[in-house]
């Protein structure tokens, strides 16, 4: 296959070469860069904090500690928020969906996080401590997460199109101390008045001191409330310099939660310096961001993605946040925001690109790297790219996950770009892919693992004091081995393939099936929606159906059948064939994005709706609550 894109086409010296010869070593190409990362990690991490300036020169890298377990840089500290607030310019560009665009400087974000952290500490707020965010994609998160973080409090946040409980079932996990609060948010042209869910949401957190309101739909809240209460503009009105508690660097920063659609949310604890170290390489390297660029991610505070974003100031690029829908009031939504603030680096989803497929030329002279995650990123949208956006665009598709707030592979300026594929593990990534046997496998499919440690690993999941539910999760299956839970396939020339989640593979006759490779296939066909395909154990036998959503305009009739299994057939293999193909009126999907392939399968094995996923974690509840009429493979045709 010829790489649809080649680093010539990179308009500028990109700061990974710089990066490599600072090291003072000889490498030829981004292969062996990447074999002496993970062959040496500490010499590859120290160069990092060295290259990046930040402050650990001459310290220990990790112990001899193997995973989980292994301690990096002990012994010395460093705070997050401080390493954020060090550059000049424009720090934040916020953007409403109402076409609302507030800038804030490095100058005034200090101001805002100093004052602010001081009021922290006014409320007894002391490092430990936790506080949350009930809030949208806006300047407040971003200044409210800094200022937990100067103080040493470990931060965690909900967007607002979960409900009160889906809320509580996350963050009173953490019994926090505080909780910032907006009125409402606004999506698809509307305003979303929240403040009974945070009524609501402030009953079900017994140990709050205090609330604070966040002004974003400006709308009154009632004075009658049974915590202390202050406005936004209260916590900000005593002006102080911003000062950071030391932070030993594994101190916790922020709680992330899992998904819910198998049970409670995993609250997994990062830590302050392995954040840092990790973000300025994935940014700082990968991305090729720093100061002066300009960087947006269409994400909700729900996602990991929120907190990358705002690891762009880590580097001093201003980050661009977007609080609202990305289709709304055009499906070029995205592409008219990144056009209007010369965004240099636009992150989507696969999902956003297909919507946008239509689309005809659009202008980005400015824009030189369009990341993609959430899933994988089929063939055809790579194209598209280049026909519409630019040859000169540069697509990294990443894999990475909450688990470690970061990647394990994605691109970089100076690897290659193949169509349908993610270009290379990560500097400092042991990417592998490991058969049933824990054998390596190139160019077969295999379970994604890591085989040294990352420092942007969990130090540890919440309310698991003996670290067994953590072990479990990472190191159950090949011990000392971190096992993602991603099916991957390494090519022969260094790329990567993604084809699903293991524990919803399709496994027909013996033989391992990717979801992704049928996606690739159906989802590229006129008229087709959305799609989602499982394989069930049903009765001692194994029912394959493909569920699809159709377009407006368009009917699943026995011809459109033909052409998906044919094009199927020819495309994937015979073995991809579904055994039906069954339309439906809409997929669930996790709220990040990711079709909900183990809780379908699970209704359709019999389980129970409530069973299978945490309403919450559902963007569409009714959506899954269809499947249940497939229960037993009653669809069958």
């Amino acid at each position: 296959m010829i790489p649809i894109w080649t680093p010539g086409a990179y308009p500028r010296t990109p700061r990974i070469t710089e990066f490599a010869e600072s090291t003072g070593l000889s490498f030829t190409d981004y292969e062996s860069l990447w074999r002496w990362s993970v062959d040496d990690l500490a010499g590859f991490w120290s160069a990092v904090a060295s290259y990046f300036d930040l402050g650990l020169d001459g310290a220990q890298v990790l112990d001899d500690t193997p995973m989980p377990g292994t301690r990096w840089f002990p012994g010395t500290s460093l705070n997050y928020a401080e390493r954020a607030l060090r550059h000049d310019g424009t720090a934040v560009i916020s953007v409403s969906e109402d076409g609302t665009v507030t800038e804030m400087s490095w100058d005034e974000l200090r101001a805002q996080v100093g004052a602010l952290a001081e009021w922290l500490r006014g409320q007894g707020v002391v490092a430990g401590d936790r506080v949350v965010g009930y809030l949208p994609n806006t300047e407040h998160a971003v200044v409210a997460f800094l200022a937990a973080a100067s103080v040493g409090a470990i931060w965690s946040a909900c967007a607002q199109d979960y409900g009160a409980e889906g809320a509580a079932a996350r963050l009173g996990q953490l019994e926090p101390v505080v909780l910032f609060a907006a009125d409402g948010y606004r999506w698809n042209g509307r305003a979303h008045d929240r403040r009974t869910q945070v009524a609501d949401l402030v009953e079900a957190l017994p140990g709050l001191r205090a609330v604070v309101r966040v002004p974003v739909l400006g709308l009154p809240f009632d004075d009658e409330a049974p915590t202390a209460v202050a406005t936004w503009q209260e916590t900000l009105s005593r002006p102080h310099p911003p000062r950071f508690e030391p932070t030993p660097f594994d101190a916790p920063l922020w709680v992330l939660f899992s998904s819910g659609t198998t049970g409670t949310p995993k609250g997994i604890v990062h830590g302050h310096g392995g954040v840092v170290l990790d973000h300025h390489r994935l940014l700082g390297l990968h991305l090729d961001l720093g100061p002066g660029d300009r960087f947006l991610w269409h994400t909700t505070t729900n996602w990991m993605m929120w907190n990358m974003v705002v690891s762009g100031l880590l580097v001093g690029a201003t980050v661009v946040l977007y609080d609202g829908s990305p289709v709304h009031p055009v499906p070029q939504r995205l592409w008219e925001l990144a056009a209007q603030h010369r965004v240099n680096v636009l992150g989507v989803s696969p999902g956003y690109l297909g919507a946008c497929a239509d689309l005809g030329g659009l202008s980005l002279p400015d824009l030189r790297v369009l990341g993609s995650t959430g899933a994988p990123l089929p063939a055809a949208p790579y194209h598209w790219v280049r026909e519409h956006v630019g040859p000169h665009v540069h697509v990294a598709s990443t894999t990475g996950g909450t688990d470690v707030v970061s990647g394990f592979a994605g691109g970089a300026p100076t690897t290659p770009v193949w169509p349908g594929e993610i270009s290379a593990p990560l500097l400092g990534v042991a990417l592998d892919a490991y058969d049933e046997h824990g054998r390596s496998v190139v160019d077969e499919v295999g379970e994604l693992v890591v085989t040294e440690p990352m420092p942007s690993m969990p130090l540890r999941f919440w309310n698991d004091p003996d670290g067994e539910r953590y072990r479990e999760a990472y190191f159950g299956v090949y011990p000392g081995v971190w096992r993602h839970g991603d099916w991957v396939t390494r090519t022969s020339r260094g790329s990567l393939v993604v084809s699903g989640r293991s524990d919803s593979t399709l496994n027909r006759h013996g033989v391992r099936l990717g979801s992704a490779d049928v996606y690739a296939v159906v989802d590229a066909l006129p008229g087709i929606g959305d799609s989602l395909v499982i394989g069930a154990e049903l009765d001692g036998g194994y029912w394959l159906p493909l569920f699809v959503v159709m377009a407006d305009g368009h009917r699943l009739t026995d011809a459109v059948r033909a052409e998906i299994r044919d094009a199927i057939r020819t495309r994937a293999s015979p073995r991809h064939v579904p055994d039906d193909v069954i339309e439906v009126p809409a997929l669930p999907r996790t709220r990040t994005g990711k079709k909900l392939e183990v809780p379908v399968k699970r209704l359709i094995q019999g389980a129970a709706l409530e069973q299978v996923a945490g309403r919450e974690a559902v963007d569409d509840v009714e959506a899954l609550r269809y499947f249940t009429r497939f229960a037993g493979g009653s669809g069958r045709t």
